[in-house]
């Protein structure tokens, strides 16, 4: 794979492509202001776009991201029950928009992506997911067999990334030279901080900036498409004779056989094992 250059034009429909927000990163600059301004710094902007992409460096200052936590169940006072979501700042999203759109192109025009994937992706959405599963589950009883379904669900799925394996399946993919360079250069060097508000003062409080190790950043553009790649070889992983359907994270296994008690318990151990093996645990 090649990225090739972009025109300012692109580099314009980009910006006006992202959510209009008064969010900001570190940078304190929203991506509606960005948007408003798209006219005017759309030049400067895809100068610099080019330059990553002939150099093979992604921007260190954009590098940077302010995490804050999402609750989502449980005690509120336990940090682990809380999704860490990056606040970006806009000049990346519209550098990780301009890569993500050449990636994808990629990735679609050689068929590279699996068919079982069905989340991040446009046409492969929950419904159809949903649909394969009860399409697999009632074609199975029509022919009088029993259904046994193995559902996984990688927990903190984004914070378990592995930065080297990730490079490695990207090089396989033909991900190679600068286009590899830049993404390697995307998830190794970034920083974060924790920022949170004190409900009572309304005063922010910040954590020092920490160097991110294990994980492609939630609420970005090029972490979810990052991410499926990383787990992309599971479903030919699995040669047993299982269906496998996943969502992002999420992994289903439906097995279909006459008599399957024993099956099902031997399957269970092989697919924990695949899985270690495949996001390397080992």
């Amino acid at each position: 794979m090649v990225f090739k250059s972009f025109s300012t034009q692109e580099i314009i429909n980009i910006i006006k492509t992202l959510k209009s927000k008064d969010s900001y990163g570190y940078d304190e600059i929203s991506t509606r202001l960005s948007g408003i301004s798209a006219n005017y710094i759309s030049s400067p902007l895809t100068h610099i776009i080019n330059n990553v992409i002939s150099s093979g460096i992604f921007p260190q200052r954009l590098n940077y991201s302010i995490i804050k936590p999402l609750y989502k169940k449980g005690d509120k006072t336990e940090p682990s029950n809380y999704r860490p979501i990056s606040l970006l700042t806009s000049f990346s999203k519209v550098l990780e928009k301009a890569l993500y759109n050449r990636l994808i192109e990629y990735l679609e025009k050689n068929n590279l992506l699996n068919k079982q994937q069905f989340g991040f992706r446009k046409k492969h959405a929950t419904e159809d997911a949903i649909f394969k599963l009860i399409h697999e589950i009632l074609n199975a009883l029509n022919k009088n067999l029993k259904v046994c379904g193995i559902f996984c669900d990688l927990e903190k799925a984004f914070d378990s990334v592995n930065h080297l394996t990730l490079i490695k399946k990207l090089t396989n993919y033909g991900i190679k030279r600068k286009a590899n360079l830049i993404i390697e250069s995307y998830i190794t060097n970034r920083y974060h901080r924790v920022e949170i508000k004190n409900s009572t003062t309304h005063t922010k409080c910040k954590s020092v900036w920490t160097k991110m190790k294990h994980v492609v950043p939630q609420g970005s553009v090029l972490g979810p498409l990052l991410f499926i790649l990383y787990i992309n070889d599971l479903a030919n992983a699995l040669t047993l004779e299982a269906t496998p359907i996943l969502f992002a994270d999420d992994t289903s296994l439906i097995i279909c056989r006459p008599n399957m008690v024993q099956y099902c318990k031997f399957l269970y151990i092989v697919v924990v094992i695949t899985f270690l093996d495949v996001l390397n645990y080992y």
